[in-house]
């Protein structure tokens, strides 16, 4: 499959971007919308636009996956989560969109047709670096070690410490004055 043609689940990923644009556009203007009707509530519209302004970025993604030439877009996780996160906003649809989205990018054709996209190959398609043997480092001869007069002692020779051991002599202390 080339780049040109786009699988079935990146068109399905386009198209509810689109829509969950469009509702989360609607959503956030009918929001503030209400949220404005109300002392306390002109307040709360800074919080009532994200959704309209989460709207105006799935409607520029999903352009972008609808451009013919394809442009180079990978796949947008953090839409997706803002969209689940949109259900805060009491919006249960974009929550749905946002949840199928992140399933369908885990999606191995979906995965290979963004990696195509943006001209980074998959691993499964990567062609296999050939393995190179290193060459040993030279290393100088090994010298045996010089033999010891003395036998090693045994534990049973190595004489036994007489009485407590010595206590290590400390500093005398530094007292604060008042």
């Amino acid at each position: 499959m080339n780049a040109q043609q786009k699988p079935t689940l990146v068109q399905v990923i386009a198209w509810m971007t689109l829509v969950s644009g469009v509702v989360n556009l609607f959503w956030g203007f009918a929001a503030s919308g209400t949220a404005l009707a109300t002392i306390v509530g002109v307040i709360c519209t800074p919080l009532t636009i994200l959704p309209a302004v989460l709207g105006v970025f799935e409607l520029i993604y999903a352009a972008k996956l609808f451009s013919n030439p394809p442009q180079s877009v990978k796949p947008s996780t953090n839409i997706a989560v803002f969209e689940i996160a949109a259900v805060l906003a009491g919006n249960v649809f974009s929550m749905a969109v946002g949840i199928l989205a992140l399933v369908f990018y885990n999606d191995a054709e979906v995965k290979d047709y963004f990696a195509r996209l943006n001209g980074t190959l998959s691993e499964a398609e990567a062609p296999p670096e050939p393995a190179t043997p290193l060459a040993p480092a030279s290393l100088p001869d090994p010298e045996p070690a010089p033999a010891s007069e003395e036998p090693a002692a045994t534990p049973e020779e190595t004489p036994a410490p007489q009485g407590p051991p010595a206590k290590p002599k400390r500093a005398p202390r530094k007292v604060a004055k008042k």
